[in-house]
């Protein structure tokens, strides 16, 4: 596989983007979007000089990288000879759904499908696609550039020549695959988000405030970030809509969003993306300054 497709030039799309083609693919990156795809080569463009600046490459590898990514506003172009397609748009069945009906009808019947979904089923994404055996998730975590892990989600028809290939795939990204199979939240948040929602509930219940409880976590549980400082970096519209998922999926009380967080991204605080959330970031500096709604 050489020819890759990234649909969706957001946070995680440009990051796949970027990974793949400082490894030595040629990346058709896909958006609506013209505005969208600009702002996703300025933000590749300014994590490679931060590499620069790490010496981890050189000037030359940096513009190799930007050279192997040609950016389209339709898939109708941008698909081409395409090997892979990995899906990273936003974490919402119904468009999802529709992206892949798509896929399936432009895309050569050799083409492999993948999604970036950190929660959505891929049995059901596949369902939609008359190549279930071609569809598998490839879950990149957040930033990609820097995250090792992916998880390597097998549908109920994602076939083992089409998981080995995608698993050596992510080797040859010198990342570490961790195969795991289709059930709601996979591995990596159906762990993590019961922990983000447990830690909402303690602020909601007034066990603790929001330093303290992210205080505890850091320091006693060798977290790199609080727990709600991940939350508001993963975003909290995403936390929320990968718990409906769970709760949806299976039932079970316990994964029943906080109405802490059904509120806050109610009301447009999602975290980092909106410049506020459990924090401020509206103040233009990398301190952490709890939202005034959480202020003693």
């Amino acid at each position: 596989m050489k020819n890759i497709a990234v649909i969706g030039s957001g946070t995680m799309g440009n990051g796949i983007a970027h990974v793949f083609a400082q490894n030595g693919y040629k990346v058709s990156l896909i958006d609506i979007s013209e505005q969208a795809l600009e702002k996703a080569m300025a933000t590749i463009g300014k994590n490679l000089d931060r590499q620069i600046k790490k010496e981890l490459i050189d000037e030359a590898k940096k513009q190799d990288t930007l050279a192997n990514i040609t950016t389209y506003t339709s898939m109708e172009s941008g698909l081409g000879d395409t090997d892979l397609v990995v899906e990273a748009a936003t974490e919402n069945i119904d468009l999802k759904l529709n992206i892949f009906k798509q896929l399936d009808s432009i895309c050569p019947d050799k083409t492999i499908l993948a999604s970036n979904t950190s929660s959505i089923s891929i049995t059901k994404i596949a369902a939609v696609t008359n190549r279930a055996d071609k569809v598998i998730g490839m879950h990149f975590m957040n930033p990609v550039p820097v995250m090792k892990l992916v998880e390597v989600i097998r549908g109920y028809a994602t076939s083992d020549e089409v998981t080995e290939s995608i698993m050596e795939l992510s080797r040859d990204l010198r990342k570490t695959p961790v195969e795991v199979n289709d059930y709601p939240g996979f591995v990596a948040n159906r762990i993590l988000m019961p922990m983000i929602n447990e830690a909402v509930y303690s602020l909601y219940e007034g066990v603790a405030g929001v330093e303290e409880i992210d205080t505890v976590m850091k320091l006693g549980m060798a977290h790199p970030m609080g727990t709600l400082q991940l939350a508001d970096f993963i975003g909290l519209d995403v936390c929320l809509s990968i718990l409906n998922v769970l709760y949806d999926g299976f039932g079970n009380q316990k994964y029943a969003p906080c109405p802490l967080l059904v509120n806050m991204v109610t009301a447009g605080a999602k975290g980092v993306k909106s410049g506020a959330g459990f924090y401020d970031y509206s103040h233009g500096t990398k301190d952490l300054v709890v939202a005034k709604q959480f202020k003693k």
